[in-house]
């Protein structure tokens, strides 16, 4: 097998198949400054999700650092390819709602691709 631009060829009986492969979005949040600014982020980003195949994977659950800093909270949304988390996270509904986030708080993000399903 063989991993190249984001698909992967699986040989089948003399057969090549390409399976797209997974993209999540992971935002960590470091530290807030202005919830105020938060708040705002939290009812724009809903209008943002309308239209694009987004599976949340974490949001806000219990968590327990093992290794590394510590940080406040952090969410990953699943998406069917890195294209498609691309194509979100530039989205103007979406950069609209990511102003009012940064200027809340110190964030991560990170889009990464994922393992094709089996």
């Amino acid at each position: 097998m063989s991993l190249t631009n984001a698909r992967l060829e699986v040989e089948t009986v003399g057969l090549k198949k390409e399976c797209a492969m997974v993209a999540y979005v992971i935002f960590i949040k470091e530290r807030t400054h202005n919830q105020g600014e938060l708040d705002l982020y939290k009812e724009m980003a809903p209008a943002a999700l309308a239209g694009h195949p987004i599976t949340f994977r974490i949001a806000h659950g219990h968590k327990e650092v093992v290794e590394g800093p510590d940080f406040e909270d952090m969410m990953m949304l699943e998406f069917p390819t890195f294209r498609e988390a691309r194509a979100w996270y530039d989205s103007p509904a979406y950069q609209a709602a990511s102003e009012h986030r940064l200027k809340g708080a110190d964030y991560r993000a990170i889009i990464v691709e994922g393992v094709p399903p089996k």
